[in-house]
């Protein structure tokens, strides 16, 4: 195993899972809280994909835990109030499985295909944006 600073990497990859874990818990409980969704089912299928990502990358990635999206509570909670839970979970359905396309597409063509439709000029404001527009929502609840 490497050693880094005299520190196994692997125990440190092991720390950084773990901070990562009880940032993404909070998120993995708030947004269906948010949304008027179950936080079990939220939590038992953030259990799954955890397991699944782990699974399908080999343990090539420092170990992570997969949680909700903050960018999914506007269209969750629009999607909940107009047409109800069953077709909002579609929607939920749908949005993962052009996440899977976008994936392979992404191991087909490698990273730098996305670099080129989304680099990191456009990204960053869009998740400052994000966090903008929840920011209200955030100081309400304080």
């Amino acid at each position: 195993m490497e050693k880094y600073e005299g520190y196994n990497l692997r125990f440190k990859d092991a720390l950084v899972g773990v901070q990562f874990l009880f940032v993404a818990f909070g998120a993995l409980v708030l947004v269906p809280i948010l949304t008027g969704l179950d936080t079990s089912v939220a939590l038992f299928t953030a259990g799954i994909g955890t397991l699944l990502f782990q699974l399908i990358t080999r343990k090539n990635v420092p170990p992570i835990f997969l949680a909700s999206s903050f960018a999914f509570i506007a269209p969750l909670s629009f999607g909940v109030k107009e047409w109800g839970i069953a077709a909002t979970m579609g929607g939920v359905v749908a949005a993962g499985l052009f996440y899977v396309a976008l994936s392979l597409l992404i191991r087909l063509k490698g990273e730098g295909f996305l670099h080129k439709i989304l680099p990191p000029v456009v990204v960053g404001p869009v998740i400052m944006t994000i966090g903008l527009i929840l920011s209200p929502a955030a100081v309400n609840m304080v």
